[in-house]
């Protein structure tokens, strides 16, 4: 039985010879959505409905890029002797931390050339780019990556998994945990969250700084659990390093800007 299982088809469509896999799509719909999402928020706030669709143009080739970036140079020792396969996106290998970085600068600089707050940016952006996060790991999913661990059926069969989950679970001879779902629900939750926290009216910024506190934490201890991590050390993930450098860096802004007043403004102020 074990050996007929087969892999969900990592490609969504074939048009002669463009090739369109399941991965980008996911990923695509996940921004799509989000930027759904930040658009009605914007316009109740204020903001001109086309200023994110301008912001979405620039920010997710950046982001993509920066997470390609990011990924290759921490596998240089591989890539180097395979530079043919650096542009090979589509296979999976980005970072997410890399395409944070590369929003987060996109986000400043469109900010500053536009007029506009930048911390008001970013918190309407904080749910949409979670939710697109939870919806972008189901592409790791269908390429069988970002998986943990050794695990056995009756492990992923007592989580009251569906079978084509625990199906695409089974790779080369093993099954491994779905870190890719626990993620993707972590960061489910932390949606709701933030839009729960629109209405508590915050000051300007720590919506955002919420969010990058809360992903960080749930990266932790998932990071934990994968086989494909980025290392820093032989014994340090470079996720978990960064996570636990963003969340002190995030509280100490928000203990900052409220010391200086930087952080007078709310969150749903015009």
């Amino acid at each position: 039985m074990v050996a007929n299982i087969q892999p969900l088809d990592r490609v969504a469509l074939e048009i002669g010879p463009l090739t369109i896999y399941w991965y980008g799509i996911i990923i695509g719909f996940g921004a799509l959505l989000g930027l759904y999402i930040a658009v009605r928020e914007s316009k109740r706030l204020g903001i001109n409905s086309e200023t994110f669709v301008d912001l979405v143009m620039i920010a997710v080739p950046v982001a993509i890029i920066c997470a390609r970036i990011y990924y290759v140079a921490f596998e240089w020792h591989y890539y180097k002797d395979n530079v043919g396969e650096i542009i090979k996106i589509w296979e999976g290998g980005i970072a997410i931390h890399g395409a944070l970085i590369g929003s987060f600068l996109t986000a400043y600089v469109f900010s500053k050339v536009k007029d506009l707050s930048f911390w008001k940016l970013v918190d309407i952006a904080a749910p949409s780019i979670i939710l697109g996060q939870a919806i972008g790991r189901w592409g790791n999913f269908m390429n069988q990556e970002a998986h943990g661990g050794e695990v056995t059926r009756e492990f992923l069969e007592g989580l009251y998994l569906p079978d084509w989950i625990i199906n695409q679970m089974y790779i080369e001879g093993a099954y491994y945990h779905p870190t890719f779902l626990y993620e993707s629900i972590w960061n489910l939750i932390g949606f709701a969250l933030l839009i729960g926290l629109r209405r508590v009216n915050l000051r300007r910024g720590e919506l955002f700084l919420t969010y990058v506190i809360y992903y960080s934490i749930g990266r932790f201890f998932v990071e934990g659990l994968r086989t494909d991590s980025l290392m820093l050390t032989d014994s340090l993930r470079i996720a978990q390093v960064i996570s636990i450098v963003l969340i002190v860096i995030s509280i100490g802004i928000i203990i900052y800007r409220r010391k200086t007043g930087l952080a007078d403004k709310r969150y749903n102020e015009l």
